[in-house]
C-alpha cells in the first residue's frame, strides 16, 4: 500500500508527479507503436499541418541538430517527408507521409485513450475543473500546442 493514501500533496509535487505519470503512459504507447517518445511527439504535432524546421524545433524544444536527426530518422522510416517551403527557397517544410499519417492517427487515438484512463476515477465535474486549471497553467506559460484535444483534430 502506498504511503500517500489519504495524504494531500502540494501543487508542485502533484504537477511533477503527474508529469512523470503522463510521460510514462506516452512512452509506453510510443514503444508499442515502434516509435521513440520524440517521434510520437513529432507525428502528433504534424497531424494538423506541415511545419518548418525552426517552428518544429521551437514546438518540440529541440536544438537544430537534435531535430535534424529526429526528422532524418523519421524520414528514413517513411513517416515524414521534407518539401521545399513555398515562402523561402532555402527552407523546407516537414509533413506526414500517408504511412506517417495513418500511424500518427492510431498512436494519437490510443495514447489519448490511455491518458483519459488516468482520470477515470474522477467525476465529470472534477475532470472539467482539472482541465480548466491545467489549461490555464499551460496557456499562462505559453506551452506550444504539441498535443491537441482529441475532438479538435478529427
Amino acid at each position: 500500500m502506498s504511503k500517500d493514501v489519504g495524504v494531500q500533496i502540494g501543487t508542485v509535487a502533484a504537477l511533477v508527479r503527474s508529469t512523470f505519470l503522463v510521460n510514462a503512459v506516452y512512452a509506453n504507447s510510443a514503444r508499442e507503436y515502434g516509435l521513440t517518445q520524440q517521434q510520437g511527439q513529432l507525428l502528433c504535432v504534424l497531424m494538423t499541418q506541415p511545419y518548418g524546421m525552426s517552428e518544429l524545433g521551437a514546438m518540440l524544444g529541440l536544438a537544430k541538430s537534435s531535430l535534424t536527426g529526429l526528422v532524418d530518422r523519421s524520414e528514413r522510416n517513411g513517416l515524414v517527408q521534407r518539401t521545399p517551403d513555398p515562402q523561402d527557397s532555402r527552407a523546407v517544410r516537414v509533413s506526414l507521409t500517408g504511412e506517417g499519417a495513418e500511424l500518427a492517427d492510431e498512436f494519437y487515438t490510443e495514447t489519448c485513450r490511455r491518458v483519459e484512463e488516468l482520470v477515470a476515477g474522477l467525476a465529470p465535474a472534477e475532470r472539467d475543473a482539472l482541465a480548466a486549471l491545467l489549461g490555464r497553467v499551460v496557456t499562462d506559460n505559453k506551452v506550444p500546442s504539441v498535443f491537441m484535444e482529441p475532438d479538435s483534430t478529427h
